[in-house]
């Protein structure tokens, strides 16, 4: 990771979790993943994070065999823009490594893992968000050991996911070991628990690691995080950026919202935004039914918009919970200022060019 990139990064960037677009024969519909990346480009996102959670882990499954095509076309459409954007502007800079901060998705026990970095690697991406699900069983010494091994081929983003989707309780003591780690550029902290994500500040605060960038990734509590200054010994840190799966649906607006609140005091008007996006989130991730239907929410927002054909998941039992539908409805009448129709309405079709 360039320095220019890295300073990007640190400065705080809002990221989306890039969604995965299925026909209804659960097949990639290649046409509306383009458009999905499109629209994220062009509502002015700081990076991409593709192959993670909101992409679904299971196209990563053998008998699926997604993970490398989707991770292919997101790359082809970050790079075509960024040939774009200079040609618009013969004396621009940017690049494709300079203008996104490209991340994708690695998971699995250290083999694969390791494998799935290589690829990221190989596709010029710039940063893998590292999740531990798959290493519940693992002690404490076996975790950094994986981790040491991934950082060693390519930056690495910690990722704090909450066990309800997929994650696993990881203390302070870890998160100490972790961040001493070399090449660690930043931590997503996303336990959906106050608790834990405090554990995230004060070990990287205790390593007097000011070089790893913090992100939110509780989508129940994104506004808070960033108007938080986290004091400990003295030392003050902020989480800078958000890398969310909530970002996935309303982008444009969600940029907007970064850029007012990153390193802002805490107002009542803020304080009421908040609280507005975290009752779109429970209605968006299904936080009455534990989360179930997450995914399948944000489907649903996209298909309102007409970015997506419908809400189709590659697990046909993975939907919509009970009352989530009325739930969505509920949030979207009466929040219209956190929804993007109008901005979508304008360019979709030239979103869903061939």
């Amino acid at each position: 990771m360039n320095a220019e990139l890295r300073q990007q990064l640190h400065h705080g960037l809002a990221i989306p979790a890039h969604p995965l677009a299925l026909t209804s024969s659960r097949k990639l519909d290649e046409r509306r993943q383009r458009a999905l990346t499109r629209y994220y480009i062009a509502s002015g996102v700081g990076g991409i994070a593709v192959g993670v959670h909101t992409t679904q882990f299971a196209i990563r499954d053998a008998r699926v065999g997604l993970f490398k095509p989707v991770l292919e076309l997101a790359a082809e459409e970050m790079n075509a823009a960024a040939a774009s954007a200079s040609s618009d502007s013969p004396e621009s800079k940017t690049t494709f490594s300079n203008r996104l901060v490209c991340i994708g998705g690695v998971c699995g026990v250290t083999a694969q893992a390791v494998a799935e970095a290589e690829l990221l690697h190989e596709l010029g991406y710039h940063a893998a968000l590292l999740s531990l699900g798959s290493m519940c069983g693992a002690d404490e010494d076996a975790l950094i050991t994986h981790c040491r091994a991934v950082a060693e081929i390519m930056p690495v983003i910690g990722f704090y996911l909450q066990p309800n989707a997929g994650g696993r309780v990881l203390n302070h003591g870890f998160w100490r070991r972790f961040a001493e780690i070399k090449n660690i550029v930043a931590i997503k902290i996303a336990p959906f628990n106050r608790y834990q994500t405090l554990d995230v500040v004060r070990a990287v605060i205790e390593a007097g690691r000011d070089d790893i960038a913090l992100y939110t990734g509780n989508d129940d509590n994104i506004i808070a995080d960033f108007l938080t200054p986290f004091r400990i010994a003295g030392k003050e840190r902020r989480i800078v950026g958000g890398l969310l799966g909530h970002w996935s649906v309303g982008t444009k607006r969600a940029v907007g919202l970064h850029d007012r609140c990153r390193s802002a005091d805490a107002t009542p008007e803020l304080l009421r935004l908040g609280v507005e996006v975290t009752d779109c989130n429970a209605a968006f991730f299904d936080a009455a039914s534990g989360f179930r239907g997450c995914i399948a929410g944000l489907h649903e927002v996209l298909r309102r918009q007409g970015l997506l054909e419908g809400i189709w998941c590659l697990d046909e039992h993975e939907m919509l919970s009970p009352g989530q539908l009325a739930e969505i409805d509920r949030v979207y009448r009466a929040y219209p200022h956190l929804h993007d129709d109008d901005f979508i309405n304008a360019h979709r079709d030239e979103w869903l060019r061939s």
